[in-house]
């Protein structure tokens, strides 16, 4: 039996295609209306998944937050077989669109089933089943694989990390969330982190991906080059950064993607210091310390964020557009910097509208990876040198 697969996302079509071709059936895909309707009409497919939101060709320009020129384009696919081909081949939607006159008018077309994202592949295999009947082969999923709302981008510096790198959980991850992609940017490490790397990628080349720089030029430019790398490709909704420790641990990270997937704001900041009982108050001094540094960058900014020296972030490409294109002026800095461009860029006012900082449920500090005092007076230094700079 033959399914035609519809979406412009390529990790969503590289997890579908794999999921049903396990379980026996033939798989076709596109990735555009255009071609999309020339595939059914040469195949005939015994069943069609499509995407609410997919460009008319492949050669559309995607907008920000993953926002086409056309919205719900898809269900010009459905109109073409239910209506112009008047045929009764099955039609399942698939999307993280919730606009009830879409979804109406999806039915309303006749399509026969609606599934929003985040959704299991196995649950998508056994609605397959009871529309056109099982595959060739039965195949049960050891671990539940979701196809999340977007696809998500995160970028992940790594700097001498052979000791700490936690191979096994990334693997894990991705191997769970297929709408995640990993790019580990290798600033330059003495170790043998490279190679660790690339054995990581093996066999997860869609997923996790490695960029090198052959010379260490400080996390803030490893995660520059590296956002500026990710948004290159179409498919991401959003783009994101992390620390390689997993001091903010990966469901930290996905409540700050849900945060911006489902509002108006541009970038969500993770934040340690502004949720009760953080594990940074527990060092006195090392608390003060912290507080002091974030009373200056407070008023430099001008704008009350908690905490600038948390590793995780997640943003829009009009954010990495707008503010990664030139090398930041500190290494440890760089979130204050970006703030410091979208006031530029935006105005005070927007750019606070546009910032939303989110506790953090859990935060630990890794070995190695707490700054010293001199480092502490160095970051002063460099708060003044970025208040100068910019203003």
């Amino acid at each position: 039996m033959k399914i035609l697969v519809i979406d412009d996302q390529d990790l969503v079509l590289l997890s579908l295609e794999k999921s049903l071709t396990d379980l026996g059936y033939d798989v076709i895909t596109a990735k555009s209306v255009t071609n999309g309707i020339l595939k059914y009409d040469n195949h005939l497919p015994d069943l069609v998944l499509v995407d609410i939101n997919i460009p008319e060709n492949e050669n559309d320009v995607v907008k920000n937050n993953h926002e086409l020129v056309s919205s719900a384009s898809g269900l010009d696919i459905v109109e073409h077989i239910k209506v112009i081909r008047e045929s009764n081949t099955p039609v399942m939607i698939l999307s993280g669109n919730t606009d009830e006159t879409i979804i109406e008018r999806g039915f309303t077309l006749g399509a026969e089933d609606y599934m929003k994202k985040p959704l299991s592949l196995t649950e998508i295999g056994l609605r397959v089943k009871r529309l056109i009947g099982s595959g060739t082969i039965y195949k049960v999923e050891q671990e539940s694989q979701l196809l999340q709302k977007g696809v998500i981008g995160v970028v992940i510096p790594c700097y001498n990390e052979e000791e700490r790198l936690q191979s096994e959980a990334f693997k894990k991850f991705i191997n769970r969330n297929l709408g995640y992609h990993l790019c580990f940017v290798n600033d330059g490490s003495k170790d043998n982190t490279l190679n660790l790397l690339n054995e990581l990628a093996k066999g997860n080349e869609e997923r996790i991906s490695v960029y090198d720089c052959e010379k260490n030029g400080g996390k803030a430019e490893a995660v520059r080059l590296g956002m500026l790398h990710l948004a290159k490709d179409q498919q991401f909704d959003y783009i994101g950064f992390l620390d390689a420790d997993l001091s903010t641990n990966f469901d930290d990270f996905q409540d700050l993607v849900t945060t911006i997937s489902n509002s108006n704001f541009q970038i969500v900041s993770g934040s340690r210091m502004s949720r009760m009982g953080a594990d940074i108050t527990k060092e006195s001094a090392r608390a003060i310390i912290s507080k002091t540094i974030n009373f200056i960058i407070r008023k430099t900014l001008g704008m009350e964020i908690n905490d600038t020296q948390c590793g995780a972030k997640i943003m829009t490409k009009e954010i990495i557009e707008k503010t990664f294109q030139t090398r930041f002026l500190t290494k440890w800095l760089f979130d204050v910097e970006i703030f410091m461009r979208m006031k530029k860029v935006y105005g005070s006012k927007e750019a606070k509208e546009l910032i939303c900082e989110q506790p953090l449920k859990r935060w630990i500090h890794a070995d190695g990876s707490k700054l010293s005092m001199k480092d502490s007076v160095k970051i002063v230094g460099q708060i003044g040198q970025i208040a100068i700079s910019y203003r």
